[in-house]
């Protein structure tokens, strides 16, 4: 399993009150997978431009997309253009894919389902359980996703550190995006709010 697909499985197994947002989730995805790039000695980062090394055989189908897809040749992307440009999407990517693997199944919507995968659960799978496993030992990674999306409480003192200086760039990096993006939706709010008082007259 990759961390973008334990991160999914966890944001669709934990009842939460704060359904995940469809674009907060992608942009988790987008850094999980550069991650798992990073893991696999297929990336390093140069500052933060993301620079490719000979591009590894990834037997994930959509990690092997991602890797794919980067640019090779400089100026190299930066963490924060990847992040917008691969993320976007990508949870329905995602959910596709694994329901093409049969490890998900669509039953009625319930109250607690996000409403990006209403009507689509989980199948009691090794790769859910993979995820659950992953999840209950606090693994720094995932953990660290899952707090940034708000399925998880922020890492305290005592939580395990990310010992990686790369991979905690790319953490950093998506927790900036997810302010970004929070802060475009509360701007359309007002701007939207603002133009219904014009249009009512007020």
């Amino acid at each position: 399993m990759t961390t973008p697909r334990d991160l999914l499985i966890a944001a669709m197994d934990m009842s939460t009150s704060r359904p995940v947002e469809r674009g907060d989730l992608s942009l988790a995805l987008a850094g999980g997978e550069l991650i798992d790039l990073l893991g696999a000695e297929a990336i390093r980062l140069d500052g933060d431009q993301i620079v490719p090394s000979h591009p590894p055989v990834m037997t994930d189908r959509l990690l092997d997309e991602a890797a794919s897809s980067l640019v090779r040749e400089g100026p190299y992307e930066s963490l924060d253009d990847w992040l917008w440009r691969r993320g976007r999407g990508l949870a329905t990517a995602y959910l596709d894919a694994l329901e093409a693997e049969g490890q998900l199944t669509r039953q009625r919507h319930t109250h607690w389902t996000p409403s990006w995968s209403s009507r689509m659960v989980l199948v009691d799978s090794p790769a859910r359980r993979e995820a659950a496993d992953r999840w209950t030992s606090g693994e720094p990674v995932l953990a660290a996703l899952a707090a940034a999306v708000g399925i998880r409480d922020k890492p305290t003192g005592d939580s395990p550190a990310v010992a990686d200086d790369a991979v905690a760039t790319v953490l950093a990096a998506v927790e900036d995006a997810l302010r970004d993006l929070e802060f475009q939706r509360q701007r359309r709010a007002i701007d939207d709010a603002a133009f219904d008082n014009i249009w009512r007259g007020g």
